[in-house]
């Protein structure tokens, strides 16, 4: 095949697949034995997309009149799509580092949070910050997470919860999806917690009436292009009332429905989201067993968020009773102020010594289940012709080094 392609990569020790025959998502079986190609080789075309993979020697002759932008020799090492981090919180101002000491003498996540912190103290924050400011860190954040292999990261508003603010965050977000080379799924998040002074009821009209009416316009005319509406399910924050409304109303405007559920309290976040036909809900630690089997019925992901576990000192979620039922299960970094964690080989690795994940398991969770969950399974998340050219090369011959949270190299 002749004419210039972008990128060839050649000889690789391992070349995983993650699929090999276009699944959306993997379950349980199909992750236990990934796609894995030997002595492999594949081409990105021009257009940023994979041309061809395979044996090394029929790439190879199947590409040798063409000439490449871009040949990578990988002889010994392991090739794997891009990490895609399915939960994250990174446009804010004003650190917390000074909860953590509140949490280490046993504060909980919901005191320190009616006390003034948590959610309320970054939203004071990021309401007095700059757009400029935010694109700044949000900017540096990215790189980080890049650097670290994710190639396509879920990136939440929700520390506004005002119109102003939240659109604020969508803008800087929006302008990252314009001018960085990574890919970016935009979630609004504006039910991320009640405003001061108001109810849930009052802050769900008005989402409901001035929030996602103008997010319409804004897709409308082409400004601002969102992906996914979220809420925090929560005792003492949106019920399972407010949470219907918002979702609903976000769905009907065209948006995915990829919410947190069942965090702190059994919220039966779970059954509400099947029953709404969500793409996704996140952490699901007091996930119900009723709520377990009604979104593996509806094929909707759990987004599973070991970082948040880890640090809030919370029982962890039930992975192997997910994947034993029939769960999709992916996972995310959930990167906030209060879970600083950049990196999805981390998250992995988490995910195997405290969920119990097999390594296998954290990998496809990490990339087809987690793009499952954002709706674009389609694109990213595997290494198969047709998909987006996002690709991970490691210094080892085999992947199990990614479940020891070894260096990674894009």
């Amino acid at each position: 095949m002749a004419g210039e392609q972008r990128l060839l990569l050649e000889n690789a020790r391992q070349l995983v697949l993650v699929c090999g025959r276009g699944e959306k998502y993997l379950l349980q079986a199909g992750m236990a034995s990934l796609a894995v190609l030997q002595n492999a080789s594949l081409v990105v075309g021009q257009d940023g997309y994979i041309k061809a993979v395979g044996p090394a020697d029929v790439i190879r002759n199947q590409f040798s009149g063409a000439t490449f932008e871009r040949k990578i020799d990988c002889t010994g090492k392991c090739v794997l799509p891009g990490l895609v981090d399915a939960h994250t919180h990174p446009v804010w101002a004003g650190d917390r580092v000074h909860e953590f000491a509140m949490k280490l003498a046993g504060a909980s996540y919901m005191e320190i949070h009616q006390a003034g912190g948590g959610i309320h103290f970054t939203v004071e924050h990021t309401q007095k910050a700059t757009e400029e400011e935010l694109f700044n860190t949000f900017k540096h954040r990215l790189e980080r997470m890049r650097r670290a292999g994710s190639t396509l990261v879920e990136c939440k508003s929700g520390y506004g919860l005002n119109l102003e603010t939240e659109l604020k965050m969508l803008r800087v977000i929006e302008r990252a999806k314009q001018s960085m080379d990574i890919g970016i799924s935009s979630t609004y998040c504006g039910a991320h917690s009640v405003p001061k002074g108001k109810t849930a009821t009052e802050a769900a009209d008005d989402i409901i009436n001035n929030h996602l009416p103008k997010l319409k316009e804004l897709k409308l005319s082409g400004e601002m292009h969102v992906n996914n509406i979220d809420v925090f399910c929560e005792k003492g924050v949106f019920d399972l009332d407010s949470t219907r409304r918002i979702l609903q109303a976000g769905k009907d405007i065209g948006l995915q429905i990829n919410f947190h559920g069942d965090e702190l309290h059994p919220m039966k976040s779970a059954e509400l989201g099947a029953e709404l036909g969500a793409q996704a809900i996140s952490h699901l630690e007091e996930v119900s067993d009723e709520g377990i089997a009604a979104i593996a019925r509806a094929k909707c992901a759990a987004v599973l968020l070991p970082t948040t576990a880890y640090m809030l000192r919370l029982k962890q979620p039930q992975a192997r009773k997910m994947l034993n039922e029939g769960v999709i299960v992916a996972l995310g970094s959930d990167f906030n102020p209060n879970a600083y964690c950049f990196s999805m080989p981390m998250v992995m690795h988490l995910a195997c010594v405290n969920m119990k994940m097999s390594m296998n398991e954290a990998l496809a969770a990490a990339t087809i289940n987690a793009a499952y969950a954002l709706g674009k399974s389609y694109t990213h998340g595997s290494i198969e012709t047709g998909k987006q050219g996002d690709l991970v090369i490691i210094n080892s011959s085999r992947t199990r080094q990614m479940g020891a949270v070894t260096d990674s190299g894009q």
